[in-house]
């Protein structure tokens, strides 16, 4: 089991407190660290937030949202052996060549450790303010993805689609691998679906191991119908409640198969915040060892 430290972009955003998260979560044994992402945040949000029960997104409006790639760049540069992912990007906003020439970049400049964590979007709002369509987003993010692989994949590479259309061209650099691993967040059978489609790994939101075991049921059996290997898709959670008790936690993922665990970087923010980080890793990921 791996353990990551999610949202790190949003606790440190100048550089010397990105270099120092980076440097002792680097020292505490986690294995990557992660940043999310919305470009804005509209002052006037109708749009439930799909994982509180009132709809609320928890984030106050001036809660720092660093750009994750450039943020990830930093990161790289200062704690290299990290892996670098994104939670979430969402990709139906961006430009599909573009997003590929700056994660195979990134991807280069780290020595292959880039991870996709990918979503549609949930805030209609933001999709309204940036002036990209919300309607099929999901399609458009599908699409996106094949034509990023295309062009990750060699030279000459083209794609013709719906919403992406271009002859034979060669985007440089490219992966250290060939191919970006890819993450699909999300709880709702069509995003199950997307994960078992096109994904390397599953990143749900629900973080309740009980009800965490029941998810992944769905997505076994989704794996069952479009004939696909269930062991082959990693399995990513957020390490939330179980901070009450990391111990039992990390022992009631385990059983059910998760290969990553998520802490929160808020869990370590404030005073004295890096020292609890450098504690946590000392006690407790020697136990997600397998």
């Amino acid at each position: 089991m791996r353990v990551g430290l999610a949202f790190a972009s949003s606790v440190s955003i100048d550089g010397p407190s990105t270099a120092e998260i980076c440097k002792r979560a680097e020292q505490a044994g986690f294995e990557s660290v992660w940043g999310g992402e919305h470009v804005i945040r509209p002052d006037d949000i109708e749009s439930p937030y799909p994982y509180t029960k009132d709809g609320k997104i928890p984030m106050e409006p001036d809660t720092p949202l660093p750009d994750p790639l450039i943020w990830l760049a930093y990161a790289a540069a200062v704690a290299p052996s990290l892996r670098l992912g994104t939670c979430i990007l969402i990709v139906p906003q961006r430009n599909p060549l573009i997003l590929a020439k700056e994660l195979a970049t990134l991807d280069q400049l780290s020595g292959g450790k880039v991870e996709l964590g990918l979503g549609v979007g949930w805030m209609k709002e933001e999709f309204d303010a940036l002036g990209v369509p919300w309607e099929r987003r999901g399609a458009r993010n599908d699409e996106y993805i094949e034509a990023m692989r295309a062009l990750w994949a060699g030279p000459h590479a083209e794609y013709h689609g719906e919403f992406v259309d271009f002859p034979k061209v060669t985007s440089s650099p490219r992966p250290v691998n060939g191919n970006i691993p890819i993450l699909v967040g999300g709880d709702t059978d069509v995003a199950i679906r997307r994960a078992v489609k096109l994904a390397d790994g599953y990143f749900p939101g629900e973080g309740d191991a009980e009800r965490l075991g029941s998810l992944l049921g769905r997505v076994k059996t989704a794996c069952d119908k479009a004939g696909r290997d269930y062991s082959t898709l990693e399995i990513n959670t957020m390490f939330g409640a179980q901070m009450a008790d990391p111990e039992k936690g990390i022992e009631e993922l385990r059983a059910i198969g998760v290969g990553r665990i998520m802490l929160p970087a808020f869990f370590f923010a404030g005073p004295g915040g890096l020292d609890r980080l450098s504690e946590f890793g000392e006690k407790y990921i020697p136990m997600t060892k397998d």
